[in-house]
């Protein structure tokens, strides 16, 4: 099939599920445009700010896309683009979309309360607590990652068959990545110093400096191993886990929207012109060797595209704080997963058009994606290397906010399981104090990442894939509570729910049987690698089933209470 039916055809289904069921979710948990949100009730200059339905969705879409919507289809692409489609429809408008829209609802309707304040108001302190310990091992998967994943798409040096016109396009990705990084703190500086800068002022400035940082990193690339760069990726985390939002993750955030935007629109009028065909084999069967079944591996391969937990970290934790009226909540919540899960078949359509003998081609998702891009955009006149090394920059870039995020994510949910009843250090005991610390708190988290990072993304991907399902699986029956209690239509949140409990837990089995066998039949296991994530996978099955009998416990003995 061509790839530019497969998207048209994509276009439609989506637009149709976010104009009619979007709108159906909306109209039945109801909306009051005349409602104070908490960007007003709340209001404090920092988190707490009314913004345009515009700009939270820019907020979202750029915070919830990160890499995940390029990855997960690509790798899951070993099975056949027809069961990847209809996971990336379904799952994104039936399960992804329902989940991030909710998590926003739920917040805004509570003060902008992040989801484990949630959990605590309506299900307990000890499912909070649960809860804030799953997410902690959740951000070690995700560091592990996109770490490795980023550190192997740099690599320019070390690399085995690697060319010289691909080690000089690495060489000068990473460069430019790296610029990009100072281009931020500069960008936050220039807005600390002026003060506020009207929208086209920031937006000309952000896009001069984006402009001014590729062109250096083309001329003055950075050559450098994979290890090197796993190093540099850590150290860059680590700042920006502690430093002041506004002085690196605000601006980078704000500047990688354009990126974001210039890698769609290249994607796009790529395939418009190239319209390639679809080289990929519809379906490879319901086991592929090296990857396992179909079911439950494609559901968890996939995770941001169809549905992801992390989603609704962002959804409660800073979009809430800033709708400025209930009514734009549909085209923030679930509109932009709609457009995340759109990127997804783009990317499927990307590695169709370079597949070989019907499957993807070697390399990382990002190198794949990357080169695929820029060999539509060189059939407009482009050359082909510029092409690659922007669209390998930008992919990075959406890698690198994903990480510095979570890596944010991962120190507070450590501090936050510390906290007693206060957050003020002096008023701690000196051990409390000492493991509540930023830095204390960002280096252990740092640590068991770089730990799990060493066995590769293909080796941690399916137990980050697993626990970010489980997430959303924890989140959608929370949700349900919430709905329930309040007197809200919650049914809809049921088959998502309890479909991607019974996929989590069936993956999280199969990665435990297959590490143990590594341990006790065939050899090749390594503690540093193997046994954390073995140890991880347990912590992880134990903390779902806690949690999920906790909120369980409260969705069928729940009664109707206010909002």
């Amino acid at each position: 099939m061509n790839g530019l039916v497969i998207i048209l055809i994509a276009i439609v289904v989506l637009a149709c599920g976010y104009l009619f069921y979007g709108r159906w979710l909306a109209n039945k948990w109801g909306l009051d445009p005349k409602a104070k949100t908490p960007a007003y009730t709340h209001e404090d200059g920092q988190d707490y700010v009314p913004s345009s339905k515009f700009t939270v969705f820019s907020h979202q879409f750029s915070s919830i896309a990160g890499a995940g919507p390029v990855t997960g289809p690509i790798l899951a692409s070993v099975f056949g683009w027809v069961p990847v489609l209809l996971w990336l429809l379904i799952g994104g408008l039936f399960f992804g979309a329902v989940q991030d829209f909710g998590a926003l609802y739920a917040s805004v309707k509570n003060e902008g309360k992040s989801m484990g304040m949630l959990i605590e108001k309506y299900i307990g302190k000890t499912g909070k607590k649960l809860f804030l310990l799953f997410c902690w091992l959740f951000t070690l998967l995700v560091i592990a990652a996109f770490t490795d994943m980023v550190a192997g798409t740099f690599a320019s040096v070390g690399v085995a068959n690697i060319t010289e016109t691909v080690a000089y396009d690495n060489a000068c990705a990473a460069s430019i990545s790296m610029l990009f990084i100072v281009g931020a703190v500069i960008f936050g500086l220039i807005q600390k110093k002026v003060g506020t800068m009207k929208e086209w002022v920031k937006a000309v400035v952000a896009i001069a400096l984006i402009a001014v940082m590729f062109a250096l990193g083309m001329l003055l690339p950075i050559h450098a191993t994979k290890q090197v760069w796993v190093y540099i990726v850590m150290a860059y985390i680590f700042l920006a886990s502690v430093l002041p939002m506004w002085l690196l993750m605000q601006p980078r955030d704000y500047m990688t929207t354009f990126m974001l935007l210039g890698m769609i629109i290249g994607a796009v009028l790529g395939v418009l012109v190239a319209h390639p065909d679809m080289k990929l084999n519809a379906f490879n069967g319901f086991t592929v060797a090296g990857t396992g079944n179909l079911f439950p591996a494609l559901f968890v391969t996939i995770a941001c595209g169809a549905v992801s937990g992390f989603h609704s970290l962002v959804s409660s934790g800073t979009s809430s704080k800033t709708i400025s009226n209930e009514k734009d909540m549909p085209m923030v919540g679930y509109g932009a997963m709609v457009v995340e899960s759109l990127l997804g078949v783009v990317a499927l359509v990307v590695v169709g058009a370079v597949a070989v003998n019907g499957t993807k081609p070697a390399g990382t998702p990002f190198a794949i994606f990357s080169a695929g891009v820029a060999g539509f955009l060189a059939q407009m006149g482009i050359p082909e290397s510029f092409a690659k090394v922007f669209m390998t920059m930008c992919v990075s870039a959406l890698a690198l906010t994903s990480l510095d995020s979570v890596a944010r994510i991962g120190r507070m949910s450590f501090q936050e399981l510390f906290y007693k009843d206060t957050t003020d250090p002096a008023k701690m005991e000196g051990w409390r104090k000492f493991i509540t610390n930023k830095y204390f708190a960002t280096i252990i988290t740092l640590f068991f990442g770089y730990l799990l990072c060493l066995g590769g993304y293909n080796n941690v991907w399916a137990l980050f894939g697993s626990a970010n399902q489980l997430l959303a699986a924890l989140v959608l029956i929370a949700l349900s509570v919430f709905l329930k209690t309040t007197g809200r239509t919650g049914w809809t949140l049921y088959i998502p729910m309890c479909t991607m409990l019974v996929v989590t837990f069936t993956a999280l089995i199969q990665k435990t049987i297959a590490i143990c066998t590594k341990l006790f039949v065939t050899g090749g296991f390594v503690f540093l690698v193997d046994g954390l994530q073995l140890i991880i996978a347990i912590l992880l099955m134990v903390l779902g089933v806690m949690v999920a009998f906790s909120c369980f416990s409260k969705l069928f003995a729940s009664k109707k209470a206010e909002a």
